[in-house]
Formats: structure tokens, sequence, C-alpha cells
């Protein structure tokens, strides 16, 4: 069976769209018919050479995405031919297979347990989540890193309970979901910090209250003014930039405050804090995926979106097929995307 994907074969070039043909599937693996794509900093950060020196190159990208799956290897339990999936490079439950080879007209081409920039991928049970039919599969493939990340870090990494501020830090696909969990816990102020109007004007749709630009006034200010001078209980930093990770902490409240850095930095790149932020109270996380379990969460985050609360669509702001997938990196690294989708052209309903 042939595949159509975007290969990476050099750092700081694009990609390049070939013909792979798949390996015969191994213990735990399965074929998945690609519908949709979410397109991700991630990405960006790795085309760009930015994750530092890559081991792996040719090899295909993609983390997060909708599809049917076509064929299933021997062992495979959790999902059969058929059945409708979210992937996603956040591990669940099943077997987990890390690496996968494709082979293209110039050898080899790597893989590891998910890509998603291509019309056809293998990938493992890990790695897949049955979703209801009543989600589109357009909007199926946010569920695959954008809403378990952005969202998971409001529901499970902070814990945002209704009244408590926010300050979100970078709104695009991470931080707008962000905002919209914000909001469905009944946070105020919810406080959305860009250099991009546009994207501050998706923030408010998707329910923040203030919105800040840092271009047009000093960042600090305003979210002390916002919060009666105090900070504001909860920072999620998603914009991955060491001076709104600085900034970030600055931002929330002593005496419990808590900062979130969602963000990634470039391979080598470091932050500077003040230590006594952390004497007086503050304190400083990571997070991984949101501390999300798809196989938990996936059911919870598909009945707020049939219920009308998690509004997916909004969430996708460009849509590009897999062909423009160069022009889909310019653009989200420009700014100017909120979510971007690879339209892969399968999958059932969308």
């Amino acid at each position: 069976m042939k595949t159509i994907a975007a290969v990476l074969r050099a750092l700081r070039e694009p990609l390049r769209i070939e013909e792979l043909e798949l390996p015969q599937l191994r213990d735990g693996q399965l074929i998945v018919e690609v519908a949709f794509s979410g397109v991700c900093h991630s990405q960006l950060l790795e085309v760009s050479g930015q994750r530092g020196i890559d081991r792996f190159l040719p090899h295909v990208l993609g983390h997060e995405g909708s599809g049917v799956v076509l064929e299933c290897g021997p062992r495979v339990t959790k999902v059969k031919p058929g059945d409708r999936v979210v992937m996603s490079w956040i591990k669940g439950s099943g077997a987990d297979v890390q690496s996968i080879a494709y082979r293209g007209s110039d050898g080899l081409v790597n893989s590891g347990a998910i890509a998603t920039f291509m019309e056809r991928t293998v990938t493992c049970e890990s790695r897949v989540t049955a979703v209801p039919a009543t989600v589109p599969s357009r909007e199926a493939a946010l569920l695959g890193c954008a809403i378990p990340t952005g969202a998971g870090i409001v529901r499970t990494t902070a814990r945002l309970q209704a009244g408590q501020s926010v300050a979100i830090f970078g709104v695009g696909g991470i931080g707008l979901s962000a905002v919209m969990a914000s909001a469905i816990a009944g946070a105020a102020p919810i406080i959305a910090v860009d250099v991009v109007d546009q994207k501050l004007q998706w923030a408010r749709t998707l329910g923040a209250t203030h919105t800040v630009n840092p271009q047009l006034e000093e960042p600090l200010a305003a979210i002390l003014e916002f919060t009666d001078g105090s900070g504001v209980d909860c920072a999620i930093e998603a914009a991955g930039r060491a001076q709104t990770m600085e900034l970030a902490l600055r931002a929330v409240r002593d005496h419990g405050g808590l900062c979130i850095l969602a963000g990634n930095l470039p391979h080598g790149g470091r932050i500077s804090i003040d230590p006594f932020d952390l004497i007086r109270g503050k304190r400083l996380l990571g997070t991984w995926g949101g501390e999300s379990d798809l196989d938990r969460d996936l059911p919870y985050y598909a009945r707020l979106y049939l219920e009308g609360k998690l509004k997916l669509e909004a969430l996708i702001t460009h849509q590009y097929r897999l062909e423009q997938i160069n022009q889909a990196l310019v653009d989200l690294e420009v700014g100017i995307v909120g979510r971007a989708l690879i339209d892969l052209g399968a999958g059932g309903p969308q």
C-alpha cells in the first residue's frame, strides 16, 4: 500500500511531497487513512533545525490528526478497521511501537510512533483513541494536541476554579484552547496576551474578558490593573518565548500564584528568574500535554463539543491541502494562524 507524505530531508529546507510504500504491520500497529492533521509550532522547530541535531533525517512529521482505521496488525484490540480515531503524540493505552520506516524512491524515510502529514499512516494502539461518529473529522483532529494540551492545562494541571483569574500568553492553537477551557471553568478575568490583534479578537470570541497587545501597552502593568494590583492566580505561557516565560512568572500573585510553561524554546534556550519570586510563594510548573489521558479525557471533550460548549470550529482559522504544507508552516511562523489544519481528503463526515 502506498501513501503521499510531506518529508523533511534537510533542515531549513521546504518539505518535499513524496510517494512512500507502507511497511508490513508489526504487533500493535495499524494503518489510518488520515482525514485532517493539525499543524503545530513543534513542527516549525523541527523543520528550522531549532530542535538541535536531527539524527533521523529524512523523516515524516505531524503529531495530531483524525482519520479512519484501514487495517490492524497482530494483537491490536483497542480499535478495528472502520473505526474513526483521533491520533496524538500523547500516549494512551495499548501497544507502543516507537519507530517506523517507509520506503521511498530515494531509500528509507523514518517516522516515530505517529506522523500525520500524510494520506495514510502507520501508527500504533497507544497513539489512537476512538472518537464518536457524531464529531466531524475536521473538528476531531483538534482533540489530538491543541485541546488536550491547552484545555488540559486549565482543567488538570492548574485545576482552575470559578472566579480565579488567568493570563494566557500567546493565543495560537494551545492558547486559544486554554481560553475556551478557562471560560468553561468560570474563570475571571481571562486575560489574553499576544502581539497579533487578530489573535486577540479570536480570543475575545472564545471567552477572553481582557486582551493585551505588548506592542501597544506594557503587559505587566495592564495585568496588574485588571487584578487590582495583585497579579493573576494562574499564568499560562504558550508563546514559546523566553521573554514571555519570564513575564508570565512575574504576572502571577504572591503566596500561591501558579505559572505554567507550555511553549517550547529552541534547543539550548534558557530563561532567567528571580529566586525571590519563588520565595514569595509563586509556583512554576512545566506541562506534558496538559497531563491529559486521552482514553479518559477525549470523551469529555467530545461531549462538550456536542453540547455546544467547546467551540472547536472557531479554533480552526486556516485550512490547507497537503501540497500547501510549506505555506502553512510559513503562515504559522509569521503569526497569522490560530490553529491550522491540513485536509487530507479522507475520513468520513467532515
